[in-house]
């Protein structure tokens, strides 16, 4: 509903179209545009017309264009660096374009966002009209329809929601109503995830297909014909709002085999000239029936799918079509004959509009598509873990995405022009969209292409600081340079560590307050911290650890690190000033005996004297304690350079030659440091493999600082290091990962839900994806592991679980990458550094959410740190906060992002489960008026979850599972106008007309 306006939807749609086109600013072409769909063709209306009692073979003409993989983005949209692989995505959609207007029967469906809007914005006008009319004619369609067609084990719920709502926008703003995909489609994804299920249903889509399973899988869902199905994706939502049928492809997404007609294919075309020797249609029709009843019998119903195409297909669309053409005409031909078979040009969601007119009863399905395997020896897991520098700064750009989005908003105007210039958002967003590619933050490209994710991101990020100073100056009153630095991590900052005195602005992204602690490089052993009211905070002075000046190869000269708590505002910042007291030499807090104990108020960690490890960890506030021990240990590769019938780790495939790992060290060299606002216990346990124990004074996590590498290769073997958490918990082969960042899911080892396993790789067939928690729990106790970016794990042992942290490896998986996943750099030419964080918290597990939840949020969205140098202008604002009041515990701001003008998208999600928390998992309702301190909202308007549609507009065709009844819609209402209730799993929409106080 319109808020503030008309609530009466037969007046909404007749007398407010102008009011709701200026509050959209365009952005949905047809907000009432049903009407104007219905006098085109597109969509199911464009659909052949089948023959009921034939077997039906829906052709789908198709291209899968990797928005970076072998090539980067730019060198495949142009074809550049022919040397690496043949393909150009601009010729590609010249062809096609050119060959759908030769047949008005052909039809070609287009999946990659990014690419198509390259080329249209380089098409003249009269071209752009040429596409939009095939497109109001439904011969050129769109699926999935995001930026790219994102990974589903290693990427962040936010982040694909952010790279959909992209491309979903260009295509509404360009095309309309028959520009939105009712389809979604991840053809080539390596696994597939049950939260992407469940966006995909709250996106709109009435369907989805895949072409990737696992062998076994296959085989079963194949006889029982089961390959299409009602996934039901959430546990929390009440159905069918996150069901989603699903289709699983007959040839992953390539065409049946013979029937490649591509010119990079080798497939004889058809030969129709009968007074020629080399005549071959018969034989073609004949094996091309055989192969449509063969597939025929795996399905359930009398309509088969197709994929005409695969990997940058159709650059010379004419020799497919041109084959196309001929194939339809011959085997229709027999139908006089009796020939009961009925070939069309077809695309997926005629397909679907098929199968949901058959009014079947399909299979239901609650769990995941994860671990994929796609032959005995060949799980596709290690890609959970590859490239994890790449997928941290993936995760760190997100949050600084965020954090942009926000104080863009927030700024006003003056953000995207200000003292500092001009700075953008859009930059960043789409560096981010195309870094959630299939072949990007999954770690499965090669080495330069890579590196160009990240020049990309970087790149965005500059862009975005230019923004986010001109909107703290607008919001402080202060336009002092700010420094940004973006290599604390590794205690890197030229102000922090030359200046006497500086402060530092602490922006918190979520939408209630946190505390984080800072860790800057200095060279002083005595520093003054006052925060926001000019009170003094406790600091201490700490020595950089050996580990990290090692890793900073001359990158920054600090000597010390000065640590502090931080208190931030919910959606605002707070300022802390830092003088210098005293220089001189480092402190000689640290001691280089392992004590027994570090703790807190909240926690105690207790140590082996003998070996340096942790031994124990204890829950103060519930009065639990579990047996912990940590180590380190690696897997050796199998490297297949011996023999052909041994499959290789690579950058998708973990295959360890042996179920045991080595052990890096039983014992670790230590040091501690004791104080008031930090304990930490310095690990070392090789040259290459070190950690940092660390307990903050208000933490009720605790941390573990790893550092990996460079892994040693001299053995000439190939190394997947893990770090493994051995407790006492009874966890009966159980554990527990999170989907996509949100819902968690159970897993068993050695054990599918959905069939009968045959295990043929103990460790990496029992590795599942961590994108920000996992858990392991008995009736008493839960400890959760909250990581700082996707990762691969599992629980191996009873109590146990393990969290692969590096992998280098010397043989290519003969996955297609045909590169060695072994990374170097510059900086270190003898094998990469990785450093990252776990926090582990130890809880009941009937309030075990209560803390991870808000936790792992902290680490996807945490506080940006600006630097300003010397005094700070008397009359600068020190603390802002852009919400009138902290959301509740259990709401979670998810977005927000200036839309137009006068309008911003928000989203608000409930981050609990319906099942985890006794406090939180309840409805709770918010006051949309009553939510910002520096906006009016004037009036709102709900979508859907991909912002591309009316959410009370947004219909889907509805399936019955063969067990139960067809679930019907509920609605519920909201108590007020203004006032929207949120239940578990939650996330609404919604556009806001505001204005800036």
């Amino acid at each position: 509903m319109i808020c503030g306006l008309s609530s009466n939807m037969a007046a909404r749609k007749q007398q407010l179209a102008v009011v709701l086109l200026f509050l959209l600013g365009g952005v949905l072409s047809f907000p009432l545009g049903q009407d104007r769909k219905d006098a085109l063709t597109c969509g199911y209306e464009s659909c052949h017309a089948t023959k009921p009692n034939m077997l039906n073979v829906h052709l789908v003409p198709h291209t899968h264009d990797d928005v970076g993989w072998l090539k980067t983005v730019d060198q495949y949209f142009y074809g550049d660096r022919n040397d690496i692989q043949h393909a150009g995505v601009q010729y590609i959609l010249d062809s096609v374009v050119d060959q759908l207007l030769k047949n008005p029967d052909r039809r070609f469906i287009y999946v990659e966002t990014a690419f198509f809007y390259r080329w249209w914005k380089q098409q003249s006008s009269s071209m752009q009209q040429t596409v939009r009319q095939l497109v109001n004619e439904g011969r050129l369609e769109f699926v999935n329809g995001g930026w790219c067609m994102s990974d589903e084990a290693t990427t962040h719920y936010s982040a694909v929601i952010d790279q959909m709502t992209m491309g979903l926008r260009f295509l509404n703003e360009t095309f309309g109503a028959c520009g939105r995909p009712r389809v979604a489609w991840h053809i080539d994804p390596f696994g597939h995830a049950r939260e992407h299920a469940s966006m995909f249903a709250q996106m709109g889509y009435d369907g989805f297909f895949f072409g990737r399973l696992d062998y076994q899988d296959r085989a079963r869902r194949m006889m029982a014909k089961e390959q299409e199905l009602l996934w039901r994706a959430s546990d929390s939502l009440t159905p069918p709002v996150a069901d989603l049928f699903t289709g699983i492809l007959p040839n992953g997404y390539n065409p049946p085999e013979g029937f490649c007609w591509d010119q990079s294919c080798d497939d004889p075309p058809i030969r129709d000239d009968p007074d020629l020797e080399d005549y071959n249609v018969d034989d073609v029709v004949k094996r091309f029936m055989a192969i449509a009843e063969n597939q025929a019998l795996v399905y359930k119903t009398n309509h088969i799918i197709m994929t005409m195409g695969s990997d940058f297909q159709y650059e010379n669309a004419n020799l497919w079509y041109k084959n196309l053409d001929k194939l339809i005409r011959y085997v229709n031909g027999l139908q006089s004959n009796g020939s009961k078979v009925n070939v069309l040009y077809s695309t997926p969601s005629c397909y679907l509009q098929e199968l949901h007119r058959a009014n079947l009863t399909w299979a239901l399905k609650m769990d995941d598509f994860f671990p994929y395997a796609d032959s005995a020896h060949d799980f596709w897991t290690g890609y959970f873990t590859s490239r994890p520098a790449l997928k941290r700064y993936e995760r760190i750009s997100n949050s600084n995405l965020q954090t942009c989005n926000q104080l863009e908003v927030l700024g006003g105007p003056v953000s995207r022009k200000g003292p500092f210039g001009g700075g953008d958002s859009q930059t960043m967003k789409k560096a981010m969209a195309v870094a959630q590619h299939h072949d990007a933050v999954s770690g499965t490209e090669k080495q330069h292409v890579a590196n160009d994710y990240a020049r990309k991101l970087a790149s965005g990020w500059q862009h975005c600081q230019v923004l986010v100073s001109n909107s703290l100056a607008a919001l402080s009153g202060s336009s002092s340079e700010r420094i940004y630095c973006d290599n604390l991590n590794i205690s890197v900052c030229p102000l922090t560590a030359t200046s006497k005195k500086f402060s530092v602005s602490v922006y918190n992204p979520l939408a209630r307050p946190v505390t984080w602690p800072v860790r800057l490089p200095v060279n002083g052993t005595a520093y003054t911290v006052s925060d926001a009211n000019g009170k003094p905070v406790d600091c201490q002075v700490v020595p950089v650890s050996k580990a990290t000046q090692e890793v900073r190869r001359n990158r920054g000269f600090a000597v010390n690190e000065l640590v502090f708590q931080v208190q931030a505002p919910p959606l605002g910042y707070s300022t802390y000033s830092v003088s210098l007291l005293q220089d001189g030499s480092p402190p000689t807090s640290t001691q280089h005996r392992t004590p027994t104990v570090i703790q807190n108020k909240f926690l105690k960690v207790t140590f082996d004297p003998d070996t340096g490890l942790l031994s124990s960890l204890s829950n103060l506030e519930t009065q639990q304690s579990i047996k912990l021990t940590q180590k380190f240990y690696w897997y050796n590769a199998s490297d297949g350079n011996n023999s052909l019938s041994i499959q290789p780790s690579g950058a998708y495939i973990f295959r360890p030659n042996s179920s045991t790992p080595f052990i890096i060290s039983s014992t670790a060299q230590t040091e501690s440091i004791q104080s008031s606002v930090v304990q930490e216990v310095r690990q070392w346990f090789s040259p290459w493999v070190s950690q940092v124990v660390r307990l903050y004074a208000d933490s009720r996590a605790l941390e573990l600082e790893w550092t990996v590498g460079p892994v040693p290769i001299d053995d000439s073997l190939g190394k997947e290091v893990i770090t493994r958490l051995d407790t006492s918990i009874q966890t009966g082969e159980y554990f527990y990962t999170d989907s996509n960042g949100r819902e968690m899911l159970q897993r068993k080892k050695d054990f599918r839900p959905t069939w009968q396993l045959k295990q043929s790789e103990p460790i990496a067939g029992n590795y599942y994806p961590i994108n920000s928690r996992a858990f392991i729990k008995d009736d008493v106790d839960q400890l959760t592991v909250v990581t700082d970016r996707s990762q691969g794990g599992g629980s191996i042992h009873n109590g146990s679980l393990e969290i692969m942290l590096h992998r280098r490896l010397l043989y290519d998986d003969v996955r297609g990458v045909a590169e060695p996943l072994n990374e170097t750099s510059d900086i270190f030419p003898e094998g990469l550094v990785v450093r990252g964080r776990l926090l582990l918290s130890l809880d009941r597990p009937p309030s075990a959410a209560d803390a991870h939840r808000p936790l792992a949020q902290e680490v996807v969205l945490q506080p940006l740190l600006t630097f300003t140098d010397g005094d700070l202008n008397p009359n600068t604002r020190l603390e802002f906060s852009g919400l009138q009041a902290a959301l509740p515990p259990a709401v979670h701001l998810l977005t927000l992002s200036q839309w137009d003008k006068d309008s911003v998208l928000l989203r608000l999600e409930h981050q609990f489960q319906s099942w985890e928390s006794k406090v939180n998992s309840q409805p709770v309702t918010v006051n949309l008026q009553k939510l910002f301190s520096t906006l009016d909202v004037l009036g709102m308007s709900e979508l859907n979850l991909s912002a591309n549609q009316w959410k009370d507009e947004m219909k889907r065709f509805d399936w019955t599972p063969q067990k139960g009844e067809k679930p019907l819609l509920k609605t519920f209402e909201d108590p007020s106008t203004w006032e929207v209730t949120l239940r578990p799993m939650e996330i609404r929409t919604f556009l806001l007309r505001v204005s800036l106080r």
